[in-house]
Formats: structure tokens, sequence, C-alpha cells
């Protein structure tokens, strides 16, 4: 894809992946808060195919991305890049950020995650060469640094904390209320709700 900047360089790049699974409006208000909280040029959206602590999710990933593209589509500065899925197989950050780094070399490139995934940071692949690459920005709603696994890694990481607005919508409840019957209307854009009729997405309370 080309870069949605006017040809402009890009110098702060933010990336936000996850399963989206499906996304919704929540994720769309937390991306603009992070984008102009620290002003960032662009944020790359990044569907991962499957996720090494989650497993496969029931939704195929071609869905996945369709629904992501609808979803973010009218935030300017969001990119919703398929480099996860299109590389299948387990789905490692630290191999989408070192391919970033040589797309925008000197850019500052800002990893987005929430308190629970960063929690488990000790957990991904190569944890520490992925915290070199990046700032780390973790969302939460108390500013706090408790539990945090890189307490350790001083010399490589002192994150962001961002406080972020409560939001009550998450893709588990749009799943439950798709198999039951109920309207998700207000939880997804429209475009998404509509995606996911045409292709009977969430029937089955067995989809992930």
């Amino acid at each position: 894809m080309g870069d949605n900047t006017g040809g402009a360089a890009l110098r702060r790049i933010g990336i936000f992946g996850g399963s989206f699974d499906p996304p919704h409006v929540g994720h769309v208000m937390l991306v603009q808060d992070v984008i102009d909280a620290l002003q960032l040029d662009r944020m790359q959206v990044v569907p991962a195919f499957t996720q090494p602590l989650k497993g496969q999710v029931g939704t195929s990933a071609a869905d996945r991305l369709a629904m992501a593209r609808l979803c973010f589509g009218a935030v300017r500065e969001v990119e919703v890049d398929p480099i996860e899925i299109e590389r299948g197989g387990l789905s490692f950050m630290v191999e989408t950020v070192e391919h970033y780094v040589g797309r925008w070399p000197g850019a500052a490139l800002f990893l987005v995650l929430g308190a629970d995934a960063a929690s488990a940071l000790d957990r991904w692949r190569e944890p520490e060469r992925l915290l070199r690459m990046v700032q780390l920005v973790v969302l939460d709603r108390t500013g706090s640094a408790a539990s945090a696994p890189w307490a350790g890694w001083s010399d490589i990481v002192r994150p962001t904390h961002l406080s972020t607005r409560r939001i009550d919508v998450s893709s588990s409840e749009i799943r439950a209320r798709v198999a039951s019957g109920r309207s998700i209307s207000g939880f997804v854009p429209e475009s998404v709700a509509a995606h996911i009729a045409a292709a009977g997405l969430y029937l089955s309370r067995t989809a992930c």
C-alpha cells in the first residue's frame, strides 16, 4: 500500500495489533485517541493471522481483514496492514516490527498495547529485541506500572502510559449478540454489521 500522508515523511508511527474478531467502535475511538495523544503520522492496524497466546480464531483471516478495513476506513491516519495475514502461521510482533524498521528507517515506532497484553510481554517471542526497536505504549485506566514484566529491562524500556476512556463494548459481546439474534447497531460501524450479516458470521456460539 502507498503512504496516505500526501508524500510527507513519516516520523511517528503507531502499531496496534489484535485479532479484530470483530473490530468495533471501541477500537476506533481508542486508535483515534492514541493518534491524537502521541501526534502520530500513521497508525498501523495489524490483524493477526494466529496469535500465539490465543490460538486460532473461528473467523477467517480474510473476513477479519475485510472488517478491519471497513471499520477503520474513516480514520485518515490508519493503514490496515495485512502483513501478518499474508505471512501466515503464528503472528510474532517482533517480525512485524523488524519489517517496519526496514520500511521506515529513522521513524519512531510506538507499539500500542492494552494493559492485559502488556502484562504478558515476557511470554512473547524475543521481547527484549522487540522493545529495543519500539517505544512501548501501555493503555490503561490508572497509569499504574504494577506487575510490569519489563521491570528487569529498565535499560531498554521506559513505557509510556496513556489513560484511556472506559469503553463498554467487546468483540466477545458482539459475537454473543449475533449468535443470540440481538442487534449490534452502535457496537460496530454499519459497514461492518453488513459484512457480518452477509457472510453469516458468529451465528454459532462456538465461534471464537
